[in-house]
């Protein structure tokens, strides 16, 4: 009983397994005259600081190829859910849907991913 309680309370400290991986919850895409993207993600993370955060979310074609990546540079601790940008994201012609997934400094990839159909 002791052991369960001594590692139940040294997670409850580290806040580290309490925080989970990164969704995207929301996103949209705009283009541009110029005719590159802005895409823009909503994200949803316990960020528990710096040993812990949502620290990238990528752009991508439906087939898994990388279009984009935003690197988000500290912890939003204090701001939850968040929105970031992302502009200058090329989309090749004939693309109607891109999907956005987030990743966090301890589990990576695995969070909701969230697709978004242009043009819409």
């Amino acid at each position: 009983m002791l052991k369960i309680l001594s590692t139940f309370a040294l997670v409850a400290s580290t806040g580290m397994a309490m925080a989970g991986e990164a969704d995207v919850i929301d996103a949209k895409a705009a283009q541009s005259s110029q005719g590159n993207w802005q895409v823009s993600a909503t994200i949803r993370h316990a960020d528990a600081g710096w040993d812990h955060y949502a620290n990238r979310f990528e752009v991508l074609d439906m087939q898994d190829n990388v279009l984009g990546i935003r690197e988000l540079a500290h912890p939003h601790v204090n701001e939850q859910p968040f929105t970031r940008s992302l502009s200058g994201v090329k989309i090749p012609a004939g693309i109607r849907k891109i999907k956005i997934r987030a990743r966090d400094s301890v589990h990576g990839y695995g969070g909701k991913e969230y697709v978004v159909e242009l043009g819409k």
